[in-house]
């Protein structure tokens, strides 16, 4: 597994976790309000914000049949044409949301959808490319942005082991050589048990690339979790107001929320580690509060020690308790005192 940049921060294994968080369609219409979620995103501490470039007609046809209309969930009722109408960040918007996501220090990318959406992000310099689990079946789309040359994060939700495999291999034959890949369940919200959060180990291991998660459930609790587990990078999807009434807000983490996210994250990986059985840092001023012997009795020099006279009690500045057995039976070398530690000054062993 190779790790890569997206501008100065490295991402993949001996690092934290690389905190995405997702714009999406939670604008609702206005430039301020996605102007504002990118200031948000920055306070909270993520790594990036990410937007969607499309229109609703290079995304699907306008279209009333059956085909193109949505059945359950969220969205029910709604043909795709005028979801896509509603959700889609106008393209004469990048511009200033690129400059202010510049200005305020935090990285800006997007998912394209189509190859003109791929030449718009190109003008406007975006550092990486992200495809969204519904476009990693579109191998074409995958290959054109991988011509970039630009790293590439690819959302898994709803493909099995070779399509992913597929997915990868159209980014290599592209020409991306920084990739990753998500797990990711492509429900709104996604309910936590359909993650299987243990199948990201088996997908750095299967794939060989850099892993991580995109998170559709409603708290922070599967994301963190996954960090335990490998993911070195967390997308997910933020918003002002999660009654704001768009789309995508019902499902988003509000500000709070997503610096909670980025600050628990941060401490799963930290306390992840190494293998390391040595005392902490923080341990060494306790030691001496750990058990250890102490005489209970006063005793004469050449006193026989026995169960009445030593006890394994708190302090820790006499022998450790595994000498106690070694003890019994032996004698003193000199007048002790009740409450004074046992040590090897003391009594020969």
């Amino acid at each position: 597994m190779k790790n890569f940049f997206i501008g100065k921060r490295e991402i993949g294994a001996g690092v934290p976790p690389y905190v995405i968080a997702e714009l999406s369609a939670n604008h609702n219409g206005r430039l301020e309000t996605a102007l504002a979620i990118i200031e948000e995103a920055k306070k909270a501490g993520a790594d990036a914000v990410k937007l969607q470039t499309y229109t609703p007609d290079t995304i699907t046809l306008n279209s009333d049949a059956e085909d193109f209309r949505i059945r359950g969930g969220l969205w029910d009722g709604r043909t795709l044409y005028d979801l896509y109408q509603e959700a889609h960040m106008p393209w004469d918007w990048h511009a200033a949301l690129f400059a202010h996501a510049r200005d305020v220090g935090i990285t800006i990318f997007s998912s394209p959808f189509d190859s003109t959406a791929v030449d718009l992000l190109e003008d406007l310099g975006a550092p990486a490319y992200k495809i969204a689990s519904f476009e990693a079946v579109d191998l074409p789309l995958i290959k054109y942005a991988a011509r970039t040359g630009k790293p590439m994060i690819i959302s898994t939700g709803m493909a099995d082991a070779q399509e992913i495999q597929e997915a990868i291999d159209a980014a290599r034959a592209g020409g991306c050589k920084d990739l990753a890949i998500l797990r990711c369940v492509s429900g709104y919200p996604a309910p936590a048990a359909d993650y299987n959060l243990v199948t990201i180990p088996d997908m750095i291991s299967r794939f060989g690339v850099v892993t991580g998660l995109s998170d559709h459930t409603l708290d922070n609790t599967t994301a963190i979790a996954s960090v335990a587990l490998g993911a070195a990078i967390i997308e997910k999807h933020c918003t002002l107001d999660r009654n704001g009434g768009g789309p995508d807000d019902s499902f988003s983490l509000e500000p709070p929320e997503l610096a909670a996210l980025c600050r628990g994250a941060r401490t799963a990986w930290e306390a992840l580690g190494g293998v390391d059985y040595g005392r902490k840092s923080s341990e060494q001023g306790n030691v001496k509060f750990r058990r250890s012997l102490y005489f209970v009795e006063d005793l004469r020099a050449g006193d026989v020690i026995g169960p009445q006279t030593v006890r394994s009690v708190r302090p820790g500045f006499g022998l450790a308790p595994k000498f106690y057995e070694q003890l019994m039976g032996k004698r003193v070398n000199r007048a002790v005192q009740k409450g004074e530690p046992v040590t090897r000054e003391a009594v020969a062993i």
